[in-house]
């Protein structure tokens, strides 16, 4: 019989926000699956997951989540990750993996998915939508992302500043994920492109420690890394200006 392995996005953090889908799949599951750095931490996922699941479902699996300069660390810690979560799928029929955000987008649960293809035989992998940070930092913040034709760019800042400078030359919102410990070359860029003052950013969604600020309040402090940010562009010509 083959193992099921569903991805469930529960958003960036407001448990208001996983969908009535999500909210399904994490109870249909026989265990939840949720990233942590250290089996003794409650990351934001499993703390999203618990007002909607029993804890006794929960299964913590550690992951090298910002492991970037040591190769064979993080390739070793995927490893463990996948045999783990691999054993769980051996003892159980549907096993759900909750990742804040969405679950294709810049998430840990890509890089499971294809490691356990290669452990589980048959394994059916699915996944389910879930709320962006961005589209709830706009909403928490009054900013449009896209209007007419504009295009959207999102780009992780992690990519390097080169990349955040390309996309704001460019036309159409830019959105910036996990910026936080570059603020301050993030707003030094936002000033050359001309987009600082209608620019915002956001960290914690939906936490009791939210933030929504203006981009023109940085002072190049660091903030939280999974910090978002959104650059629209200059809109001219009124209503639909950009039809």
């Amino acid at each position: 019989m083959s193992s099921r392995l569903v991805g469930v996005g529960v958003g960036p953090g407001d448990p208001e926000l996983v969908t009535v889908k999500g909210v399904n799949a994490l109870r249909a599951a026989d265990v939840v699956v949720v990233p942590v750095m250290d089996t003794l931490e409650r990351g934001r996922a499993e703390a999203t997951v618990l007002h909607h699941v029993s804890g006794q479902k929960i299964v913590r699996v550690v992951f090298a989540l910002n492991e970037r300069t040591d190769r064979a660390r993080r390739e070793a810690a995927w490893d463990a990750a996948g045999a783990r979560v691999a054993e769980l799928l051996r003892e159980h029929a549907y096993v759900a993996f909750a990742t804040i955000g969405d679950p294709n987008v810049y998430s840990t649960f890509t890089y499971l998915a294809q490691t356990l293809t290669d452990l589980v035989p048959e394994l059916v992998v699915e996944t389910v939508p879930g709320i962006t940070a961005m589209q709830d930092l706009a909403a928490r913040s009054g900013a449009v992302l896209t209007e007419g034709t504009e295009p959207l760019t999102l780009v992780p800042v992690t990519a390097g500043e080169a990349a955040l400078k390309e996309a704001l030359a460019g036309p159409g919102t830019v959105v910036a994920y996990k910026f936080g410990r570059r603020a301050a070359e993030v707003a030094k860029a936002l000033r050359e492109a001309g987009r600082l003052q209608d620019a915002v950013w956001g960290s914690a969604l939906g936490l009791p420690e939210e933030s929504v600020r203006p981009a023109a309040e940085l002072d190049g402090a660091a903030l939280p890394y999974l910090s978002t940010l959104i650059a629209p562009p200059r809109r001219e010509g009124g209503r639909g200006g950009k039809l």
